[in-house]
């Protein structure tokens, strides 16, 4: 990489940094393709120890956060770049400074007019209107989401962030059932509860729906310490069970959940809530390995999926496009969107069906869709097919 240019660019970094008119760094483009690590975001925030450089280490499957004094941050972000990155690019108030490295090696600088609204200030949960409160909020504490004095951890900040924008997402799909007495929710592979409890504590307090909320985990310390949680909150309509979405006894689904239910899973959470005749069906699809499998591409799109990254991609669009159309032969409406910026989580698909009252006498042609889909790409059978054995 050329010395002179990075030399600039650094001392662009460090002058903004020391000016705080940084709004973002983003380092990208691995030098290493086999790395986990794929780029690093880098902000300024302010905490009760004074200004620090928040540094996101963002890997394939996870996020880990650390705050740094400038100076210490500065040296780290240099060494990360000079050793892991091609390309960096500091957004501050005053101008955009990008260096890139194309495949020769050839290294390019270019300073542009900022893009962003210059930051007034540096507050790491800037106040906002939040559906989901902390204060005297027991299970936000008990899960480490808040400390003892109810405030957001700064490691928990996304986690606080990706709470109430899933409330803000499936609230208004339940408000639609109306209010009806013991609407039975379910949560698939509920976890450690995070969004299981935030849905129930606004359903229940918030709205005062009559509901009985169950979250279904196989890890059994997992369901003893939701269980435990829900009693010091008094939550005495949400139990967890020990179970797995196909096995777990539950008498009736008016609503099922599953959250970034690992490949096939999500298939059988979308069975499970088509088989119990579910009103609303929400999935949050995690991993689409079965469908990448079955690619078998003779057509003009095989030179699209010989590439890697390409061929992930096209599988998890071709992949849920048809759960959501198999849906949709079934009686659902249904709709796909990003569920939190990818900012937040990498995991961002969200697919929704909601049962009408129509006997769907488009099914033959949903189905005509769906094969004609699967030929484009050589698919035999998605795996939601099997399970409806259609």
């Amino acid at each position: 990489m050329n010395n002179k240019q990075l030399s600039i660019f650094f001392d662009k970094l460090k002058q903004v940094v020391e000016d705080k008119e940084l709004i973002k760094l983003v380092l990208s483009n691995k030098s290493d393709k086999l790395s986990d690590l794929k780029s690093i975001i880098a902000t300024i925030v302010k905490l009760k120890a004074g200004y620090r450089l928040n540094i996101v280490y963002r890997h394939n499957t996870k996020d880990i956060t650390k705050n740094y004094p400038f100076e210490e941050g500065l040296v780290i972000i240099n060494e990360m770049f000079i050793n892991n990155f091609l390309n960096g690019e500091i957004i501050a108030n005053t101008e955009n400074v990008i260096l890139t490295t194309n495949p020769k090696g050839k290294v390019k600088l270019s300073i542009k007019e900022p893009t962003l609204q210059p930051l007034t200030t540096f507050n790491h949960d800037n106040t906002k209107d939040r559906l989901i409160e902390t204060k005297q909020n027991i299970y936000l504490r008990e899960l480490g989401v808040t400390n003892a004095n109810w405030e957001v951890r700064h490691q928990m900040s996304d986690k606080y962030k990706q709470i109430n924008r899933y409330i803000e997402l499936i609230s208004p799909e339940i408000k639609e059932l109306g209010n009806p007495a013991d609407l039975q929710i379910v949560d698939m592979g509920s976890g450690k509860g995070y969004l299981t409890f935030a849905l129930y504590d606004y359903l229940h307090n918030n709205l005062e729906n009559k509901i009985k909320f169950t979250g279904v985990e196989f890890r059994e310390d997992l369901v003893n310490l939701c269980n435990s949680i829900a009693q010091k909150a008094e939550f005495k309509d949400l139990n967890f069970i020990t179970g797995t979405i196909e096995k777990a006894v539950i008498d009736k689904i008016d609503v099922l959940i599953a959250l970034h239910a690992c490949d096939t899973a999500t298939d059988e959470a979308i069975y499970r809530g088509i088989n119990s005749d579910a009103s609303l069906i929400v999935c949050a699809p995690c991993c689409h390995k079965q469908i990448r499998k079955e690619f078998n591409v003779t057509n003009e799109l095989r030179h699209v999926v010989k590439y890697g990254i390409l061929k992930e991609r096209q599988a998890e669009i071709i992949t849920d496009s048809l759960r959501a159309l198999i849906l949709e032969a079934y009686g659902y409406k249904t709709k796909v969107f990003e569920f939190i910026s990818t900012e937040h989580t990498p995991k961002n698909v969200m697919i929704v069906g909601r049962k009408t009252d129509s006997n769907n006498p488009d099914k033959e042609n949903i189905m005509e869709t769906i094969q004609a889909i699967k030929k484009i790409y050589g698919i035999e059978q998605h795996y939601l097919e099997k399970l409806l054995n259609i």
